[in-house]
């Protein structure tokens, strides 16, 4: 009944409301039930951060068909524009795919969109960033934990400036919810113990936002006044570091960063990054694809849930969410290269090839 009902309303858009509730009649949908295959669809927000398309999405795709061999994936990326990934939202809509799965390029502004899933009753599974409106299940990292890996990493490798230095904030894009969790859980850490000179929301998680809020954080601070930098992810990282050396700032203050991407780790072996924090994509892409398969056959997904968290609307859904891994130099072989993310020839080119030496990579 929900199948027809759902495939209603996705005719009623294009047709009137007697040819509607004929193609009910005729038994027309994506359930499962009625004999056709499961569709799911796989919704990213960009192709600037690496992971997505180069992690994610294989090994999403991958455990999709070891769970559900019948399953079909119709993948979208959104490459940062909001507009984009509600028109990709709207087509999942209207093929009748029998659950999504939604990395939010803007979380708030996603929410009339996952609304509209859930009146064509099709479950969304929010994946990595809480998307506002009626999603059925999340799949994530605990957040505020990111946020105290990168406080603890930073004040470490600030040494004696631990207490008193001068540091700037570059945090992610203020619509994202998990933004704001990395935030929280850096100030638990940094609050009394550095002078935070600068800090700046960077949209979208822009590379070169970042890195031109840093050229002016060392105008206003002065070249030898940074003694640390908090960048919420890799990207910022980047962009921060390029300014930095843009404006011959050596030594470099030790910069934090998310994602593992493999230019950040590059980036720590050679010694222009300290630490970035780690999510295995196995374990996040497997709990997403175990909550794609159960919604998309209609099943509870309290069996793969671990936990709960609350929606923008208050409600309580299934979740899961894993531990994130600080990974400095000495820790790139036990994690990375030992889960197979990387490999020791990914990592170190030809260019950095003494530093790995030094880090006893090769």
């Amino acid at each position: 009944m929900k199948a027809c009902i759902r495939d209603a309303a996705i005719a009623m858009a294009a047709v009137s409301t007697a040819v509607a509730l004929a193609a009910c009649g005729a038994g027309a949908g994506n359930d499962s039930d009625g004999g056709n295959t499961p569709t799911i669809g796989l919704l990213l927000p960009s192709a600037t951060t690496d992971r997505w398309e180069a992690q994610d999405r294989p090994l999403f795709e991958k455990k999709i068909k070891e769970l559900c061999g019948d399953c079909t994936v119709e993948h979208g990326n959104a490459e940062n524009a909001v507009a984009v990934q509600r028109e990709q939202m709207d087509s999942m809509i209207t093929q009748g795919v029998d659950a999504i799965v939604l990395v939010a390029v803007d979380a708030r502004s996603l929410g009339a969109a996952v609304r509209k899933a859930d009146e064509a009753d099709i479950p969304v599974i929010a994946y990595d960033r809480l998307a506002a409106g009626p999603v059925s299940g999340y799949v994530s990292f605990d957040g505020e934990e990111v946020g105290r890996l990168q406080g603890r990493a930073l004040l470490q490798a600030m040494g004696d400036r631990a207490d008193g230095g001068q540091i700037v904030m570059m945090n992610g894009d203020p619509s994202d919810p998990n933004a704001v969790s990395f935030k929280e859980g850096a100030l638990s850490v940094l609050e009394g113990r550095v002078k935070i000179g600068k800090a700046y929301d960077t949209p979208q998680w822009r590379t070169e936002i970042a890195n031109m809020n840093m050229s002016r954080a060392i105008s206003a601070l002065g070249v030898a006044n940074i003694d640390g930098v908090y960048a919420a992810n890799d990207g910022l990282a980047a962009g921060s570091i390029s300014a930095l050396k843009a404006n011959k700032v050596n030594p470099l203050p030790p910069v934090t960063g998310q994602d593992a991407e493999l230019g950040a780790l590059r980036r720590i072996v050679s010694g222009d990054q300290y630490m970035t924090v780690y999510k295995p994509f196995g374990p996040e892409a497997s709990a997403g694809a175990a909550m794609a398969v159960a919604a998309a056959r209609g099943e509870s997904l309290d069996r793969v849930a671990t936990g709960t968290v609350k929606t923008s609307g208050g409600d309580a859904v299934p979740a899961v969410l894993l531990t994130p891994v600080s990974v400095t130099v000495d820790h790139i072989k036990d994690t990375v290269v030992k889960d197979g993310a990387y490999t020791i020839q990914q990592i170190c080119t030809p260019q950095i090839e003494a530093a790995c030496k030094r880090a006893g990579l090769i």
